[in-house]
């Protein structure tokens, strides 16, 4: 301490005015202090050149060159409002590191000149002396000289229980937020009265150096964002391909110019999916209002898509995986050891009677949780404390010293008279004993490999005259044990199921906590962590880089990560990523902001964390419940296989919409189009949509949660989805929809090359037939919308009536198809006539024929896949 003062020049009277203004100068503000933001305007351009937004520009100023500027307009909308919401989320990751300045009080209470003096907090600078009071939070990072105090420093080591700072030499390689001399800012002081000196301040605390790792770790885009890219540049490519092929094509057979022009921009504006984005917006939108329900709120839509893919959780242990409430499990003595008796009771009270727990108004206790199980315990074993006697007669009290790990009280009462009560660590409470105490270290490890918390209850009778001790040197001798107690904090209930299902998705559960290892690794058994095999890291600080890649390697390992810091789980974090895994990480303190901002999902304890950690994370989970990730991951399963899905209907409707100009632009217009520039707009923009974003709602399917996780390499696109589109649905459908236009043409005596103008004899049999081409296409959507609801599992497995969005958009399109094929204003508009009773039978069918078709190809994959050994 000496040593401190003389690097710090703080005296007995603190720094001067003058020398505390020069170190602010020097040393800057004590604040945290965050980057300077990227120009609004320059992130808005990045917005608004993202591959599927440049897709986008481009099917607007199609839209305007082929007349239709209310189409325009609204991609353009579409554009601004993806664009907006995409800057918002990029702020996010900012507002972590402003959260961490509102942990920093606004004024502190200082010695300076000789004289306690309130200052504002941001002038404090290394070297001043700083008074520490009961409720006050620590301004800065400082070192006690005088009295002690408890600390909550839960924000920061994620420990509930109180921590004593005392005035002290420091542990010899200790960690430095286990010095029990040092206080950290940000931290609140529960109780006692003392001076300290501080030694660091701003973005050279603990706080800020946490500040710094938020934002120095970025966040990568998820897979789905990363997939969408490619998906945008595909179809770009894909459609202006088309058009060009097409334009010269057209060309090339002798079509008027203005004609293939506008085709051309016709297949141009309906290959670009204009609506593509919009509903992959509003499938991850409805995932997080049903995960909103289910107790994880998501803060970025892309996030629910990430969770289907992740394969590690690495997860809290207090509070996620337990009920985060010590109880009393097991009672030892020497003479018993753990048989019941009503020995049991009495050395339970006097464990009792040596706490600091106190009873509010109305009934509750409050206090350090290990405290409150051993009061509770004693009630539960018909001894309980009358907290009121204990104070009054209690002669005097040693708080726990975290360097000898031990509390005692003295204590009086007539059933026992003086006598000292001794509690705390039992290899500290052994080491004072009178007598062998081998069994007592037997005992004290069996209860530990069982998951327990064990403390040691020692104690020693005072003659009545004696001199109450005041020290605790001559209280904390001649003890004689009365035994041990167990506390067990409990997993919850619900979470070996939710680890089953981990299990059985193929996801592996890490554990990393800042407990003790054994006491984790007991409740990772319990609740099925570990299977087939359990390792354990008792100090994760420790471990070096290739020891953890070469644990991480192991796929049948799952391990727990004890005694873990900031650095530690961002070191986890970081190492699962380059091993290309998608990782979700909880926490619940400000410690743990770097690793929930690095991880693909961060997700924050919505009951017991703070507000730096819900800024820094993804999802909040608002019952602080590990069952509500694996809730999130199965549906982030079900969003993406959704995209998936509405992805397949509407890349079904390329092959019947490209077929019929391939047949025009092949016969050399001995055939007549079949298809219209507005009927494909009106199918493209009008029937296609709702079907579309209903199929977003669609339910997960069976075995959702049986198949391992999908590579992070996965395309959203893949080539079985494209072979099904294209050759299977699609091709099933340009068949169909060709058929019924050739029966229209061919029952009016139509033969090729005869004139279908108008004014020839055969226009009207025409515009019927395109009509017939139109309607066909719209019921052949039916089809491949009923069939895309399932990609492997039959029709029946998920029932045709559970998805009533997407019958109520089925019922819309049909309404809409018929007022363009019967309605006379609509008819001149699209070119279209009412198509007589036999057509509309035929066409009838083609949605049961698509269908059928598809089921039938899924009957014969799944029968291949069980014969496969």
């Amino acid at each position: 301490m000496p040593l401190l003062r003389r690097e710090l020049g703080t005296g007995s009277r603190g720094l001067s005015a003058r020398e505390a203004a020069r170190r602010l100068a020097v040393y800057g503000p004590n604040e945290v202090r965050r980057k300077a933001r990227t120009s609004l305007w320059r992130e808005l351009v990045r917005q608004l050149a993202h591959p599927l937004a440049l897709l986008l520009w481009a099917a607007a100023a199609l839209a305007f060159v082929a007349g239709i500027p209310v189409l325009g307009w609204a991609i353009v909308a579409v554009i601004l409002v993806n664009a907006a919401f995409a800057l918002l989320q990029e702020r996010q990751a900012e507002q972590a590191v402003e959260t961490l300045a509102k942990y920093l009080p606004e004024h502190a209470l200082v010695v300076r000149d000789g004289r306690p003096s309130t200052v504002e907090a941001r002038e404090l600078v290394p070297g001043d002396l700083v008074v520490l009071e009961e409720g006050a939070k620590v301004p800065a990072d400082a070192r006690l000289t005088e009295g002690g105090i408890e600390v909550d420093l839960s924000m920061l080591t994620g420990e509930s229980a109180p921590a004593e700072r005392v005035v002290g030499p420091g542990l010899i390689g200790a960690p430095l937020l286990q010095e029990p001399n040092l206080v950290f800012s940000g931290t609140i002081c529960t109780g006692g009265q003392a001076q300290a000196i501080v030694f660091a301040t701003g973005n050279h605390t603990e706080l800020g150096r946490i500040a710094a790792l938020s934002q120095h770790t970025r966040r990568d885009s998820s897979p789905l964002e990363q997939q969408v890219k490619k998906v945008a540049w595909l179809i770009a490519a894909v459609a202006v391909a088309m058009g060009g092929v097409f334009l010269v094509a057209g060309v090339a057979v002798g079509l008027p110019l203005t004609d293939t022009l506008m085709f051309a921009i016709g297949l141009l504006v309906a290959n670009v999916p204009e609506g593509l984005l919009p509903t992959i917006t509003l499938a991850l939108a409805v995932g997080v209002r049903v995960l909103a329900r289910q107790g994880a709120v998501i803060k970025r839509l892309s996030a629910v898509e990430t969770l289907g893919s992740t394969n590690v959780i690495c997860t809290d242990k207090t509070g996620t995986l337990t009920q985060n409430r010590m109880r009393l499990q097991a009672v030892w003595t020497p003479e018993h050891g753990r048989e019941p008796g009503p020995w049991t009771g009495d050395m339970v009270r006097t464990s009792a009677l040596c706490t600091t727990v106190t009873r509010d108004e109305k009934g509750e206790l409050h206090g350090d949780p290990t405290e409150i199980a051993l009061v509770e315990g004693a009630t539960a074993h018909d001894a309980p404390v009358d907290l009121g006697g204990r104070d009054t007669g209690r002669r005097a009290l040693f708080r726990f010293d975290p360097r000898l790990r031990l509390m005692s009280v003295v204590h009086a009462d007539a059933a026992y008279g003086p006598r000292v009560i001794v509690k705390g660590a039992p290899e500290t409470v052994l080491r004072t004993l009178e007598g062998s105490s081998e069994s007592a270290a037997a005992a004290t490890e069996a209860l530990a490999r069982e998951g327990m918390r064990v403390l040691a209850v020692a104690a020693r009778t005072l003659p009545d005259n004696a001199r109450v001790p005041s020290h605790r040197e001559d209280a904390e001798t001649g003890l004689r044990l009365l035994g041990l107690v167990g506390l067990y904090d409990p997993p919850r209930q619900e979470v070996a199921a939710a680890v089953r299902r981990c299990h059985e998705a193929g996801l592996r559960v890490h554990i990393v906590t800042g407990d003790n290892g054994a006491t984790a690794a007991a409740v990772a058994r319990e609740v099925g962590i570990g299977l087939p095999r359990l390792h354990v890291v008792a100090q994760s600080e420790s471990i070096a880089d290739h020891e953890l890649d070469e644990l991480l390697a192991s796929a049948d390992t799952e391990v727990v990560f004890a005694r873990s810091s900031p650095e530690t789980k961002l070191k986890v974090a970081d190492a699962l990523r380059a091993h290309g895994q998608i990782v979700a990480m909880t926490g619940d303190g400000v410690n743990d902001a770097p690793a929930l901002h690095r991880a693909h999902i961060g997700v924050a304890m919505g009951l017991s964390g703070t507000d730096v950690a819900r800024e820094a994370s993804t999802m909040v989970l608002t019952d602080d419940n590990f069952a509500t990730i694996v809730t999130a991951i199965e549906s982030g399963r079900r969003v993406y296989d959704n995209v998936r899905k509405f992805i397949v209907y509407i890349f079904a409707h390329l092959t019947p919409e490209v077929v019929p100009f391939l047949v025009f632009a092949l016969s050399a217009g001995a055939v007549p189009l079949p298809l219209t520039v507005l009927q494909i707009l009106a199918i493209d923009l009008g029937t296609e949509t709702l079907p579309a974003l209903a199929l977003g709602r669609e339910r997960a399917e069976p075995g959702t949660m049986s198949r391992p996780p999908r590579p992070s390499s996965q395309g959203v696109i893949s080539r079985d989805m494209l072979v099904r589109s294209w050759c299977y649905l699609g091709t099933v459908s340009a068949v169909l929809v060709m058929g019924a236009f050739f029966y229209v043409l061919w029952r009016a005596g139509w033969q090729p090359g005869d004139p279908t103008g108008a004014g020839d004899p055969l226009h009207h049999a025409y515009i019927t037939a395109t009509t017939a081409t139109f309607a066909g296409i719209v019921t052949c959507q039916v089809g491949t919308a009923v069939a895309a609801r399932t990609d492997h599992a039959a029709l029946r497995e998920i029932g045709l009536c559970t998805n009533p969005l997407l019958l109520a958009g089925i019922a819309f399109e049909l309404a809409f198809t018929a007022a363009l094929v019967y309605a006379p204003p609509l008819q001149g508009l699209f070119g279209t006539a009412a198509l007589p009773l036999d057509v509309v039978a035929l066409i009838a069918t083609f949605p049961f024929l698509v269908w059928g078709t598809d089921e039938l190809r899924r009957w014969v994959r799944r029968a291949d896949h069980r014969a496969k050994p």
